[in-house]
């Protein structure tokens, strides 16, 4: 943070962020440290929001498979869900607030299946989970190429290889 306090640019992009994260899990696992969360995050604001307070959570199993299952009607745990207040709608004059649940076994599994580290997968999931904050989705065909290829620019940005990279080949 240092950076930012002699740099004019880099302070007013982190007064864009106000970030919290808060560790629920049952068991003692290794996490990033806040600095990377930061970024990650930060990385993935688009130029439309001036502003916004984000919640990062970090859960075990059972508490992602219920939240998951109470708010998406899907009974299993998910790598990371995004609860949007305004549903990715800007309202005029507010900050985009919203809070991203991310289920660290899940997030651990699915790393080691993809080969990669669990920064790595972390740093996809936190982008991809803002996106979601911002309106982004991946529903439809069209929807979900759009906000892969603007993922694979970002983590290229951050310094990560492109998730989507075998299901290019």
């Amino acid at each position: 943070m240092k950076q930012a306090k002699r740099n004019p640019l880099l302070q007013r992009l982190a007064a864009r962020l106000e970030l919290s994260l808060e560790d629920r899990l049952e068991s003692e696992q290794p996490l990033p440290e806040g600095k990377l969360w930061r970024r990650w995050c930060q990385a993935a604001l688009q130029s439309g929001v001036k502003q916004a307070q984000i919640s990062l959570v970090v859960v075990d199993e059972a508490e992602g498979r219920a939240l998951n299952r109470d708010y998406r009607g899907k009974d299993y745990a998910t790598n990371v869900l995004s609860f949007a207040l305004n549903e990715g709608d800007s309202v005029a004059g507010m900050p985009l607030f919203g809070d991203l649940v991310f289920c660290a076994p899940v997030v651990a599994r699915e790393a080691a299946e993809q080969g990669k580290s669990q920064e790595a997968h972390y740093a996809h999931l936190a982008v991809h989970g803002m996106l979601h904050l911002q309106g982004f989705d991946h529903e439809a065909d069209d929807e979900a190429e759009a906000m892969e290829a603007l993922e694979s620019v970002i983590l290229a940005k951050l310094g990560y290889a492109d998730p989507y990279a075998a299901e290019k080949v």
